[in-house]
């Protein structure tokens, strides 16, 4: 309800204390406070992103705020997701997130749907709300966000985040562009790692979901100068803002209905090829390797594929750090070759044991067999030694 009837909308002796500071605004004023209060908006995601979209929405007095979620707090969360709190480790973030936004406005209506959306329920749970906020980090549901936003017309306010950059915009909104506009087609699976694998600055979903948090109020409010056609890209390293003009396609294709975004990105046929290459894979658990270890065998190498800085966390006592990127560009491959000069056998492993099965693919092609270690030193600080801190 983008354009509400504000002779039904009443602002209380509370509301009038708690927005002073927007009532006094002449953008805002009582008119806008009460367009805010009858605004509804759904948050996919309360990770990141969402976190400091939530609290402002809130805090700005949004009438009805819906969140979809269906993950748990992690303590790996903490360091960015800041409305969640160490007390709600191991428990629903929706749950979390509901009530710290009821800790800060207890007027606000909030909608939970712990589940993940998908093709069948998307439009059913988007319908009701006047905006939509993308706060998620996989691209299926990009997609599936964007081509049911543009199926009911809502406006779809978009951000991303990786290590230190971070980009935001308007997507369908007053005829601009939508996602599809700015990526026609979706990247191969595991071209984009994501933020468990490549890192995130902490306060930089903080600026991008506060930015998206600002557009979304503006569109309340009806302000003119919002970010659709406009990519905002910020890179935090150099403190630096730059901004990209983004215009609808008229080629692009005609969206009709919500298809199967797992398949036309390409994860069933990335999965099924990773299954086989494992199943191809000689692996080891990390008992076996421990086993190994503690048995003083000098007959193998083991190699961790993991970047510099994830080797100066914890380490597998005894490993060589080759890290999966020098494998990839060929210097790493000729690395391994010198260590297994003797005839000594191979055993690699990385965080979970996706990145070093890559690895091993890859040296597997130069004539170099290899073993995996199953769960990587994440199932080495769980199974074998605890002191190793987990990331």
């Amino acid at each position: 309800m983008l354009n509400p009837n504000l002779d039904t909308i009443e602002l209380t002796k509370d509301d009038y204390e708690r927005y002073s500071r927007h009532l006094i605004l002449p953008e805002v004023g009582v008119d806008g406070q009460k367009k805010l209060k009858a605004a509804s908006v759904l948050c996919i995601g309360s990770g990141g992103l969402g976190s400091p979209l939530l609290l402002y929405l809130a805090a700005a007095g949004i009438g009805r705020i819906g969140l979809v979620d269906f993950d748990i707090v992690d303590f790996s969360n903490l360091q960015r997701q800041i409305i969640h709190g160490t007390s709600w480790v191991g428990k629903p973030k929706i749950q979390s997130a509901k009530n710290r936004i009821l800790e800060i406005n207890p007027f606000c209506q909030v909608d939970l749907y712990e589940t993940q959306i998908n093709s069948e329920n998307a439009l059913d749970i988007i319908a009701p709300y006047d905006i939509i906020v993308d706060g998620t980090d996989n691209f299926p549901t990009r997609y599936l966000t964007n081509d049911a936003c543009v199926l009911l017309n809502k406006p779809n306010v978009y951000g991303s985040i990786f290590r230190f950059e971070g980009q935001a915009t308007v997507f369908n909104y007053e005829g601009g562009p939508n996602y599809r506009d700015l990526y026609p087609e979706p990247p191969p699976p595991g071209m984009v790692p994501s933020c468990a694998e490549g890192g995130v600055l902490g306060v930089l979903p903080g600026i991008i979901g506060t930015i998206q948090a600002t557009e979304t109020i503006k569109i309340i409010l009806g302000a003119k100068n919002t970010l659709s056609g406009r990519l905002l890209l910020y890179n935090a390293l150099d403190m630096k803002f730059r901004e990209l003009k983004l215009r609808p396609n008229p080629e692009r294709p005609v969206i009709e209905k919500l298809i199967d975004y797992e398949q036309f990105c390409g994860i069933p046929q990335a999965k099924a090829a990773e299954a086989a290459q494992q199943a191809a894979m000689e692996e080891i658990t990390v008992t076996e390797l421990k086993a190994i270890i503690d048995g003083d065998a000098d007959d193998y190498v083991l190699i961790d594929v993991r970047n510099p800085h994830e080797y100066d966390i914890a380490q597998i006592p005894g490993s060589t750090l080759i890290p999966l990127p020098d494998i990839e560009q060929g210097d790493g491959v000729e690395q391994v070759r010198a260590l297994l000069a003797d005839g000594k056998k191979l055993i690699a492993h990385c965080k979970m044991g996706g990145r070093s099965a890559k690895a091993l693919g890859i040296l597997q092609e130069a004539g170099i067999s290899g073993i995996n270690v199953k769960g990587g030193i994440k199932a080495w600080s769980e199974e074998v030694d605890p002191s190793v801190p987990l990331y």
